[in-house]
């Protein structure tokens, strides 16, 4: 059983909103959270982070002021809320998550999330 559970995403036309959770178990507790996608041909990319007291987020240019992540620690989740969409976003989304680094280099985080498609039309 995965240590990372996704769930949301689906299809949205352009200009509208998604959010997307990533509910993490008791052995991730307290670790840093990303996002991540991965377009049909691209590379898996960095989307956002968050810290485990969610006071420090760190977000990717390309995205920035349209998404936005949170996290909930009573709930086990942390969130990314898509706004704004466009058929550039259109990918698979990952959620992970590590002890200390809250960067976009993946080959840093431990756990990792089944994915969840993301599907923009225009």
């Amino acid at each position: 059983q995965g240590q990372l559970v996704q769930s949301g995403g689906g299809l949205a036309q352009a200009g509208g909103s998604l959010r997307l959770s990533c509910q993490h178990s008791k052995r991730t507790f307290g670790t840093y959270v990303a996002w991540f996608r991965q377009a049909p041909g691209n590379q898996r990319e960095f989307v956002a982070a968050i810290s485990w007291s969610g006071s420090n987020t760190n977000i990717a240019d390309f995205v920035k002021g349209r998404f936005g992540i949170s996290r909930s620690n009573t709930k086990d989740t942390v969130y990314l809320q898509m706004d704004s969409l466009n058929p550039g976003d259109t990918a698979v989304y990952f959620c992970a998550a590590s002890l200390t680094y809250e960067g976009p280099q993946e080959e840093k985080y431990i756990w990792w999330g089944q994915g969840t498609q993301v599907t923009v039309s225009s």
